[in-house]
C-alpha cells in the first residue's frame, strides 16, 4: 500500500488524524478515507450512475485529490 499525494500534515493538519487520504493497494485498486455522504448524495447521482448496497459515497477535499494527481498512474 502506498499513499498518493501529500500526507495530512503536509496538507495542514496539525494532529495528522481524521483527515481524508488516498492509497493505492497492492492489487492496483484504490482505497479512500473520506467522509461518508451516502445518505445526503445518493438521490443526487446522475441518472446513469448507480451504487450497490455494499458501496458508499465518500467525499474528499479537492486539495486531497489534486495533490494526489501526480502520483496517480497513467492508463
Amino acid at each position: 500500500m502506498r499513499r498518493l499525494g501529500a500526507t495530512p500534515q503536509q496538507r495542514g493538519s496539525l494532529s495528522g488524524g481524521n483527515c481524508p487520504d488516498i492509497f493505492e493497494l497492492s492489487d492496483g485498486s484504490f482505497a479512500i478515507i473520506g467522509t461518508d455522504r451516502t445518505d445526503a448524495l445518493d438521490g443526487q447521482l446522475p441518472f446513469d450512475a448507480s451504487r450497490g448496497n455494499h458501496e458508499r459515497i465518500v467525499v474528499i477535499t479537492r486539495e486531497t485529490l489534486l495533490r494526489a494527481k501526480t502520483d496517480i498512474p497513467e492508463v
